[in-house]
């Protein structure tokens, strides 16, 4: 019996309104397994998510909603004020997020995928941290203005909001620099756009 080749492991990413969740979609149908790095962390920091004792033990209960969740906008304002805070609360989410994505990986793996698809929207910030564990980078990108205008459309939030949420993240450039592939996800339907990941040279059978 030959052994199966050791699947294709390819890191997703993309800005905000980049439509990196609906490539993903799209590689789902193709066959990938996807495994959402950004879900998990925000199931660890859900009601008696496995994250919870250890932030409230660390930052106190101010922190934890009634309900048994992180106060995410509470946070987010101490983070702001507090640099130190934010990497002992990764220090706590970072290695639960990273067991779980294994599970997730190997379970994937029994099951058979030759493609797994790390969809994280941070894998440029992460630095070495996620680029190490992947094969390919594949990003999704489009203009800044075509973000704020699908974001605004799609989740009513302000444009000073969502310049916000841009500044935060790693820019444009220095995504395009951490990519093996990219779509230039601009102006395109939705045809156009799976036409583009199924040009990918990946192995879903």
């Amino acid at each position: 019996m030959t052994s199966r080749p050791f699947p294709l492991r390819i890191g997703l990413t993309g800005g905000i309104g980049s439509g990196k969740s609906t490539v993903a979609q799209m590689l789902h149908a193709r066959g990938a397994a996807i495994i959402d790095a950004d879900a998990i962390a925000r199931s660890v920091t859900a009601p008696n998510g496995a994250a919870m004792p250890a932030i409230a033990q660390t930052f106190g209960e101010d922190f934890i909603t009634t309900d048994g969740a992180l106060d995410r906008e509470r946070m987010r304002a101490h983070v702001f004020k507090e640099p130190s805070a934010k990497q002992a609360l990764e220090a706590i989410i970072h290695p639960l997020v990273t067991q779980e994505t294994q599970r997730q990986a190997q379970a994937a793996i029994d099951q058979g995928f030759r493609t797994l698809v790390f969809d994280v929207p941070l894998l440029v910030e992460s630095g070495t941290r996620w680029r190490t564990q992947v094969d390919r980078v594949l990003v999704v990108d489009c203009a800044e203005t075509t973000q704020i205008e699908r974001v605004v459309a799609r989740n009513g939030l302000s444009r000073e909001t969502i310049q916000n949420i841009i500044s935060a993240q790693a820019s444009r450039a220095q995504k395009l620099a951490a990519a093996d592939w990219v779509i230039h996800n601009e102006k395109l339907t939705l045809q156009t756009l799976r036409d583009q990941v199924a040009q990918l040279p990946i192995s879903t059978t």
